[in-house]
C-alpha cells in the first residue's frame, strides 16, 4: 500500500554525502523535503538538483530542510556534484543519500519489493518511478507528495508555494484556493461559523454559502 499524506514518513537510516544519518532525527523539529532521483549522471536531474541548491536559502528561511536521493551510491554523488555546479552555477551543499541497495526506495514505495537490492546495472528507465518529492511536517507526517515523469523537470518553486500554504493552513483555520501566492486572500474553513470568522479574521466576502474569503492572516 502506498503512502498517503498524513502517514508518518518512514523513519531510515542511510549513508549520505555528509555521513550516516537517521532521518527522523535528521529532520528534528522543522520541515523536510524529500526529492528522489532515478539514477546520477542523468540530464534533468543535473538541473533540478542544482536548482535546489539555489533555492536552499528559500527552504531555510521556511524553517525547512532538503535532501535527495538517488538510486546510486554516495561517491558517484561526489563526482556528480561537480557536473551540477558546472551545468548549474550552484554548488550542491545539502545532503544526498545513497541508495544503492534501493532500501529506501522500496520504503517509499517508489520502486516494488521485488526490483531487486541492488542499482548495479539498473538503467534509469528501471528506476523511472523514483521521481517523487515529499514535503514533511516536524510531527514527521508527510504533508505532500508529488510524483513526475523523467522527461519533466519539477518546478520547485511550487513546493515552496506549497509548503508557504501547508505552514498558514496548519496555524489558522483557513485553505488557500487555486494558484495562491503569498499575501493573497484565502478561503474561511467550513469548521468556522460566521460569527466566528467575524472574530478571528475581522471581515469576510461570501462568494457562495460555502465558500467565505477573507485577507491572508498574518499573526
Amino acid at each position: 500500500m502506498g503512502l498517503r499524506i498524513n502517514d508518518t514518513a518512514p523513519d531510515f537510516t542511510a549513508e549520505t554525502t555528509h555521513g550516516t544519518i537517521q532521518f527522523h532525527d535528521w529532520i528534528g523539529d522543522g520541515w523536510a523535503v524529500l526529492f528522489s532521483h532515478p539514477k546520477n549522471f542523468t540530464p534533468v536531474c543535473t538541473t533540478e538538483l542544482g536548482t535546489m541548491a539555489g533555492l536552499e536559502d528559500d527552504f531555510r528561511k521556511r524553517n525547512a530542510k532538503i535532501i535527495g536521493i538517488s538510486v546510486d551510491p554516495v561517491e558517484d554523488h561526489v563526482r556528480w556534484k561537480d557536473d551540477i555546479q558546472k551545468a548549474t552555477g550552484y554548488a550542491v551543499d545539502y545532503p544526498l543519500i545513497g541508495d544503492r541497495d534501493l532500501k529506501v526506495a522500496k520504503l517509499y514505495d517508489m520502486l516494488p519489493a521485488d526490483a531487486g537490492d541492488s542499482a548495479a546495472g539498473r538503467t534509469p528507465a528501471d528506476n523511472a518511478t523514483v521521481r517523487s518529492v515529499y514535503v514533511i511536517g516536524p510531527d514527521k507526517k508527510i504533508k505532500l507528495v508529488l510524483t513526475y515523469p523523467m522527461t519533466t523537470g519539477r518546478n520547485f518553486n511550487e513546493i515552496l508555494r506549497a509548503i508557504d500554504s501547508i505552514q498558514l493552513t496548519a496555524k489558522h483555520q483557513v485553505a488557500t484556493p487555486a494558484n495562491w501566492q503569498q499575501g493573497e486572500d484565502v478561503i474561511i474553513t467550513a469548521a468556522v461559523s460566521n460569527e466566528d470568522a467575524i472574530k478571528r479574521f475581522g471581515a469576510f466576502e461570501t462568494i457562495l454559502p460555502y465558500l467565505r474569503k477573507t485577507k491572508q492572516p498574518t499573526a
